[in-house]
């Protein structure tokens, strides 16, 4: 049998605790769903957890950026996950609009843990053919 050196033995990863993981990462992001329809733009997203205090939405030019922070229950102390999907503490989106957009027109409501932004499209000036005349 043949022995490994100390430089050819695979060096063994160095395991971070969760919430040394988590602490690294300053931000969630939230997840959306955006479509167009004629007249507006529309962006949903689930919040669950969250109220209309919670959010604040902004526009800067062409882009919007919804913020927000869910709070963790109250906890009855230390607790054995086996398994942890919901995401705690503050998150964001940045959403580059594809069309101008009247933003100061926009509505928003949360109903039923979906957040739903409705904002109208700038009326766009049509293509009109100019006639030149021959003189």
């Amino acid at each position: 049998m043949f022995k490994k050196s100390k430089s050819e033995q695979p060096e063994k990863e160095e395991k971070q605790p969760q919430e040394q993981w988590l602490s690294q990462n300053n931000e969630g992001e939230l997840a959306i769903d955006a479509y167009e329809t004629d007249k507006e733009i529309v962006i949903q997203s689930t919040i669950a957890g969250i109220s209309a205090s919670d959010l604040d939405i902004s526009a800067e030019e062409d882009m919007l950026i919804i913020k927000g922070s869910r709070q963790k229950p109250e906890s009855d102390g230390i607790k054995n996950y086996f398994q942890q999907e919901c995401y705690w503490g503050p998150f964001s989106k940045k959403i580059i609009l594809p069309e101008k957009a009247k933003i100061a027109s926009a509505k928003a409501e949360v109903k039923n843990g979906v957040l739903t932004l409705k904002i109208p499209k700038a009326q766009t000036i049509s293509k009109k053919k100019i006639t030149i005349k021959d003189k």
